[in-house]
């Protein structure tokens, strides 16, 4: 299985929203978290955005589960960018 790196992108109009669910995204994070599929996440501390990495079988996978977020089915998010992500060093055993 790989790894994708999901990058949201944030902007002001929609951080009600964001306020909104972010109780259940990370309700969604930790339970994708606790199953496996979640690897490490969090956002970024400009307010920009967030980094998602999780374990997918290939890009279509990737955004098929990403679409289970609860920020992604209530627009809460402004950009989203799925890349498979290639470990050199690191924790996550690739």
């Amino acid at each position: 299985m790989a790894i994708f790196a999901v990058h949201y992108g944030y902007g002001p109009a929609k951080a009600a929203i964001r306020d909104e669910y972010r109780p259940l995204h990370r309700e969604w994070l930790l339970e994708e978290f606790n199953a496996g599929n979640v690897v490490a996440t969090g956002p970024y501390p400009d307010g920009s955005g967030a980094l998602i990495l999780i374990r997918a079988d290939s890009l279509d996978g990737a955004e098929a589960f990403q679409n289970n977020d609860p920020f992604i089915a209530h627009e809460a998010v402004d950009q989203v960018r799925i890349v498979e992500w290639t470990e050199v060093y690191g924790p996550f055993g690739n």
